[in-house]
């Protein structure tokens, strides 16, 4: 599989709205409500200019957008898996694996990632933990919503 990652500048703000609006849609008819839905042109603009410490990638598989995926940097070897998300008819290709596995290789000074996700979203556990390497650290409820925080430490 040829995976690719292009950083996102101001001019992958739409490519990269189509993706998470595409890769999150489920997630918003499932639950009401969900962060990563609904964005816009202008809000991914902003958040290219405005969280420099949370660079978004555009996943380009064989050239052709096939999800995103964004690491926020906590300093000191910590980083936050802020985005993993793929285009519904991309997913269960490898390619969420394999980016995972690019970028703890991307940032080599890797102590500790975190994420988290929905704790009803067994396929998001199932793939963090069994394919991935992360293991389930707590639960915590936000809103109605109750959330898996999610930890891979070296």
């Amino acid at each position: 599989m040829n995976l690719t990652y292009k950083k996102a500048e101001i001019t992958d703000a739409s490519c990269l709205a189509e993706i998470y609006n595409a890769a999150f849609y489920r997630d918003f008819i499932r639950y009401g409500t969900c962060p990563g839905y609904g964005k816009t042109k202008e809000s991914m603009e902003y958040s290219i200019i405005h969280a420099p410490q949370c660079p978004k990638y555009v996943i380009m598989k064989d050239g052709s957008p096939a999800g995103a995926v964004a690491f926020e940097n906590r300093q000191n070897g910590e980083y936050y898996l802020a985005c993993l998300c793929i285009i519904p008819e991309f997913q269960g290709m490898g390619i969420g694996t394999k980016t995972i596995q690019d970028f703890l290789r991307i940032y080599s000074d890797w102590k500790r990632i975190s994420l988290v996700t929905p704790a009803d979203k067994e396929e998001n556990i199932a793939f963090y933990t069994k394919r991935c390497g992360f293991h389930i650290e707590n639960r915590v409820m936000d809103g109605n919503v109750e959330l898996v925080n999610l930890c891979m430490e070296r």
